[in-house]
C-alpha cells in the first residue's frame, strides 16, 4: 500500500478554529430557537421532543462537512515512484596481463600471477556498468576475451590464465601486449577507453616497440594505467625445471623498467603504480576503480493518485443532509 501524502498540509491549521466554533455554538445555542416569556408555565404540560434533542446533530454534520473540505483542500494523494537508470558515460577497459615465467615468482602469495587473478576478479565485480576485455602476453600476445559486458565470462577468462611455455613463447613483450590491447579498443564507441597494463619485467621480446605502441594509444585517445608488480630487491624466481617438469626456484633480482612504464602512462594521461605486495596490488586496482568513474543517470517517474474527490463528495453529502433536515424536520420546529 502506498503512503498517503498531502500536497497542501497548511490547510490543516484551519482545524484550530473548531474549538472556537464549538464554544460559540454552545454559547448561542439558546438563541437559535424562538422563546416566549410568560408569568407561569404551570398550565403547560412539559413533553420534551426528540427533535429538540437531535438538533445539535445539524451542527455536527456541518462541522464534519467542513472537516472533509479541509482534508480535500490539503490534497491527499498516493505516489508510485519508478526509477530508471541508464549509463550516460560507458567505459571500455582492457586488462593486458604479463604471463611470462617470472610471474610465477613468490614475492606475492601464492605467486604474482595467482595474486593478480584474485584482485582482477574483484575489480571486474566493481565495474558492473562497463565492458571489460582481457589480453595476455609474454613473448607474444593474444586476446583472451574481447571487451564484453558479460562479467561472468570475463571472470572465467581471468581464472583460466596460466603460464604455459608450450603455448606461448617466454619473454616480456610489453610492446606487443599494449598493441593488442589497443587493437581491441581503437574502434570502440565508448566515451572513455582505458588499458591496465601489468608487467613484472623489462621489454625483451616482441616486434613492436613499447614507445611506438604508446604513441598509438595517445593517437586513439586511449588512457593507459601501468602497473609494475614485484618487490624491491630480490625474489624467489623460477629458473629451470627438473626431470619431472617441476619448476625450480632461486633468489634473483627483481628488474622492472619503471622508466618505460612511467613514460607510457604519462604520454597517455594515465598513472604508473608499483605493486610490491598483495595488499598493495589490491589498493592499486581500488585507486583505478575510483579514478575511472562511470556516470549513472537516474530518472524517477512519479505517478500521483489524487484522493481528494471522495472527501469532497462526502462533504457535499453531509451539507445536503443538513440542508434537507433544516428544510423538513426542523422547518417549523420551536
Amino acid at each position: 500500500m502506498n503512503e498517503v501524502t498531502f500536497l497542501n498540509p497548511g490547510f490543516f491549521w484551519l482545524f484550530a478554529a473548531f474549538p472556537f466554533a464549538i464554544g460559540w455554538y454552545i454559547w448561542k445555542r439558546k438563541q437559535q430557537t424562538a422563546s416566549l416569556t410568560i408569568s407561569s408555565v404551570n398550565g403547560f404540560k412539559s413533553s420534551p421532543s426528540w427533535l429538540a434533542k437531535l438538533k445539535p446533530v445539524l451542527f455536527a454534520l456541518r462541522l464534519m462537512a467542513l472537516s472533509f473540505m479541509i482534508v480535500a483542500m490539503a490534497r491527499p494523494r498516493t505516489v508510485d515512484v519508478n526509477s530508471k537508470t541508464r549509463t550516460s558515460m560507458g567505459i571500455d577497459i582492457v586488462m593486458a596481463v604479463d604471463v611470462s615465467g617470472s610471474m610465477l615468482a613468490k614475492d606475492l602469495k601464492p605467486n604474482r600471477l595467482e595474486g593478480l587473478k584474485r584482485v582482477a576478479e574483484d575489480f571486474v565485480d566493481n565495474r558492473p556498468n562497463d565492458r571489460i576485455g582481457l589480453v595476455v602476453y609474454a613473448g607474444q600476445s593474444y586476446t583472451k576475451i574481447p571487451v564484453t559486458s558479460d562479467k561472468e565470462l570475463v571472470k572465467e577468462a581471468i581464472r583460466s590464465i596460466q603460464y604455459d611455455d608450450q603455448v606461448m613463447e617466454d619473454g616480456t613483450g610489453i610492446g606487443v601486449g599494449l598493441a593488442t590491447a589497443i587493437n581491441r579498443l581503437k574502434d570502440s564507441k565508448a566515451k572513455s577507453r582505458i588499458i591496465i597494463l601489468l608487467t613484472d619485467g623489462v621489454n625483451n621480446s616482441g616486434f613492436i616497440d613499447p614507445r611506438m605502441a604508446s604513441d598509438m594509444a595517445k593517437e586513439y585517445g586511449i588512457k593507459v594505467y601501468t602497473i609494475g608488480i614485484g618487490t624491491n630487491g630480490q625474489a624467489m624466481m623460477p629458473y629451470a625445471k627438473d626431470e619431472r617438469g617441476k619448476l625450480l626456484y632461486q633468489m634473483a633480482p627483481v628488474q622492472i623498467d619503471e622508466g618505460l612504464m612511467k613514460e607510457i602512462a604519462k604520454k597517455t594521461d594515465g598513472t604508473y603504480f608499483r605493486a610490491t605486495s598483495n595488499s598493495k596490488l589490491k589498493s592499486i586496482y581500488d585507486q583505478i576503480n575510483k579514478l575511472e568513474k562511470t556516470e549513472i543517470e537516474e530518472q524517477k517517474f512519479y505517478n500521483y493518485d489524487e484522493k481528494f474527490r471522495p472527501w469532497v463528495w462526502a462533504a457535499f453529502g453531509l451539507l445536503l443532509a443538513e440542508a434537507f433536515a433544516r428544510k423538513t424536520l426542523y422547518r417549523s420546529f420551536i
